[in-house]
C-alpha cells in the first residue's frame, strides 16, 4: 500500500531523517558574513540605495552572531558575556587610538563643542573604550596636510552604532535565550513589534538612547533567528510555510518602504520597519536553505582563503573600512600630477572613473589595515597573533579552516 505526504509532511520527515551536523565551522555561514562585509563596504563606497534592498548585511551580520551567541551559551553566562566583550573591546582601542588624536590633531575641542561641550561630553568619550552609547565626534574637523575632507570623521566614526547595537544584544542574550527557550514565537516577533513603535514615530524616543532602541528593535528580530536557527527551530518549519511566509514579510517591507522613502529613496536605512520585515524575511530563506557546508563546494572552493581571512578580521575590516575608503582620495589625487594626465582629456577620464579607482584601491588598503591590526583580534581571543590568517599552514602549504568566534 502507498503512502501519499502533503509537501509539509514530506519536509518534515526529510528534517527528521536528516543527520545531525558535524561539529566544527560552518562555511556555509561563514561565506554569508563574507558577503554581509563585502557588501558594507560597497555600500560606503558606492552609496547605491538598492545595495539594502538586496543582500541587507547588518540583518545577516547579528543573526549570524546571534546562532554563535546560542552556541556558546552552553557555558555559564556570564564567562561567556565576558569573553564577548574582551573579544570586541582591544580592536576598538586602537581604533580609537587613532582616530581621537587625529580629530584633536585638526582642531577639535570638546569644551567649545555645542553637542558635546561639558561634563557629559567627557563622560561620552567613554563610547570610544566601552560603547554602551554613541562615541562623540565633531561633525567638520581638520585633517593633517587636508588629505581627507572635512567630515571624515563623522564617516570614520558614524559605523561604530554596529559594536554598540552587538554589545547591546550580547548583555541582553542570557535573558533573551531564556525567553526564546520557553516563547519563541513571542520573542522572535518581539522586536518587529517593537520596531512598529519606535520606528515610525508612534513613540518617539528622542537623542541616541533612541537610535540604540531603535536598532536593538530593527534587527532583534535577526538576532533571535540566529537563535533559532542554533536551536534547531527554524529548521521544523516547513520550508513552503517559512518561504512563503518570509515572502509576505518581505512584500509588507516593501510596500511600506514605497510610501515612507527616505532622502536617498530605497535605502532601507532609512526606513526602520521596512529594513526590520525585509532582513527578518531575508535572514529567514538564506537559514532554511542553510546546507551547512564542512568546506565550500566546487567553484565557490577558489574563495576560500578569502572568506577564512575575513571571517578571522571581521572586526579589523568592519572598523576601518570607512577610514580607508576615504584614504582612497588623496591616492588617486596623485595621479593628477602624472605627466601623460596633463590633457583636459585625461583629467575628464580620471574624473568620471574615480569611483571605480577607490573601488580597487580600498581592498589594498584593507589588507595593509589587517595587517597593522589585525593581530590584535587574535590577542583579544586570547590566540598567538597570526599576520595573515587565511587557513592555510605554513610549512606544507595546505589550507585548514581556522576560524575564532567572530562579532
Amino acid at each position: 500500500m502507498t503512502q501519499e505526504y502533503t509537501a509539509g509532511q514530506r519536509e518534515q520527515r526529510e528534517v527528521a531523517a536528516a543527520p545531525p551536523r558535524a561539529p566544527g565551522r560552518d562555511r556555509y555561514l561563514d561565506l554569508l558574513r563574507s558577503l554581509a562585509l563585502v557588501r558594507v563596504v560597497l555600500y560606503h563606497l558606492f552609496g547605491w540605495a538598492w545595495l539594502t534592498v538586496l543582500f541587507p548585511s547588518m540583518g545577516v551580520m547579528f543573526a549570524l552572531a546571534g546562532s554563535l551567541m546560542a552556541r556558546s551559551l552552553n557555558r555559564p553566562a556570564l564567562s561567556v558575556i565576558r569573553g564577548r566583550v574582551r573579544r570586541l573591546l582591544p580592536p576598538l582601542w586602537a581604533f580609537s587610538a587613532v582616530v581621537l588624536p587625529l580629530m584633536f590633531v585638526g582642531g577639535w575641542r570638546l569644551s567649545e563643542d555645542p553637542d558635546h561641550s561639558g561634563t557629559w561630553g567627557l563622560l561620552e568619550l567613554v563610547n570610544y573604550v566601552v560603547p554602551i552609547g554613541a562615541p562623540p565626534y565633531p561633525w567638520e574637523v581638520g585633517f593633517p596636510k587636508d588629505l581627507l575632507e572635512s567630515t571624515w570623521a563623522d564617516q570614520a566614526v558614524g559605523p561604530l552604532w554596529y559594536l554598540r547595537a552587538y554589545l547591546w544584544f550580547v548583555l541582553a542574550s542570557p535573558l533573551l535565550l531564556w525567553a526564546f527557550r520557553r516563547v519563541p514565537w513571542a520573542t522572535l516577533l518581539a522586536p518587529l513589534a517593537l520596531t512598529a513603535v519606535v520606528g515610525t514615530g508612534v513613540v518617539t524616543i528622542p537623542g541616541e538612547l533612541g537610535n540604540a532602541v531603535t536598532d536593538f528593535a530593527v534587527y532583534g528580530s535577526c538576532w533571535v533567528l540566529g537563535f533559532a536557527h542554533h536551536e534547531g527551530v527554524l529548521a521544523k518549519v516547513p520550508r513552503y510555510l517559512a518561504v512563503s511566509g518570509s515572502v509576505l514579510v518581505m512584500s509588507f517591507a516593501l510596500w511600506w518602504a514605497s510610501g515612507h522613502l527616505g532622502p536617498e529613496g530605497w535605502d532601507l536605512n532609512d526606513i526602520p520597519l521596512a529594513q526590520a520585515a525585509w532582513s527578518f524575511g531575508f535572514v529567514v530563506i538564506l537559514l532554511q536553505y542553510s546546507p551547512s557546508w564542512q568546506e565550500l563546494p566546487g567553484r565557490l572552493a577558489r574563495w576560500d582563503k578569502l572568506v577564512t581571512l575575513s571571517n578571522n578580521r571581521a572586526v579589523t575590516i568592519y572598523l576601518w573600512h570607512n577610514l580607508l575608503i576615504m584614504a582612497t582620495v588623496p591616492i588617486i589625487d596623485l595621479a593628477y600630477r602624472l605627466p601623460f594626465m596633463q590633457s583636459d582629456r585625461a583629467v575628464a577620464a580620471l574624473d568620471s572613473t574615480d569611483t571605480l579607482w577607490m573601488f580597487f584601491l580600498v581592498w589594498p588598503l584593507i589588507g595593509v589595515a589587517i595587517l597593522a591590526f589585525g593581530w590584535i583580534e587574535d590577542l583579544a581571543a586570547k590566540r598567538r597573533p597570526r599576520v595573515w590568517p587565511n587557513g592555510v599552514k605554513r610549512g606544507n602549504g595546505k589550507a585548514r579552516v581556522a576560524v575564532g568566534h567572530e562579532v
